[in-house]
């Protein structure tokens, strides 16, 4: 049973001493959840299959969320559907490390939090766009162009490219 304070804080205690190969896998599915203190994600699903190794526990995960971001061009939050996949290796001891630094704590609950919202930050672009015919924002008041067409129309002339046209032939 989880704890509903932490509800990716999973005891994976048994594993450390069960025979290397022998794995489990953990399922999910939440309509809300938060990872880490800024990020809630909705409709969370996914699973992690730990697996016994000699140097430590590795986790294989996958799962698909929907995180609420801001258009790049309209600046109205929407939300973006993540789907990440990932390995890692919780190492047994310092030796052991891989380049993601994970060791199975003492305790044997390991937090998965941190570890997926770092998966799912590495998913959204770099310019988020609500939609594909994203009009943006008008560039003389401002008005979001996909809800109110304003009026306005730059010219050619208006454009800080147009002097370049000079240069063409």
């Amino acid at each position: 049973m989880t704890d509903p304070r932490h509800p990716l804080r999973l005891n994976v205690g048994f594993l450390v001493s069960a025979a290397v190969g022998f794995s489990r896998v953990f399922s999910f599915a939440y309509e809300s959840i938060r990872l880490g203190d800024d990020l809630v994600v909705a409709d969370f699903v996914g699973s992690a299959t730990f697996s016994r190794t000699q140097q430590g526990l590795l986790v294989q995960g996958e799962f698909l969320a929907r995180l609420e971001v801001e258009c790049v061009r309209c600046l109205e939050p929407f939300l973006l559907q993540v789907n990440p996949t990932f390995t890692d290796l919780y190492a047994f001891d310092r030796r052991s490390l891989s380049e993601s630094n994970l060791l199975v704590p003492e305790d044997g609950q390991i937090d998965l939090a941190p570890l997926l919202r770092e998966y799912a930050l590495l998913e959204v672009p770099i310019m988020p766009i609500c939609r594909p015919d994203c009009q943006g924002l008008c560039p003389v008041c401002g008005e979001n162009l996909n809800l109110h067409n304003c009026g306005h129309r730059l010219s050619q002339d208006d454009s800080p490219f147009s002097i370049l046209k000079d240069l063409l032939p």
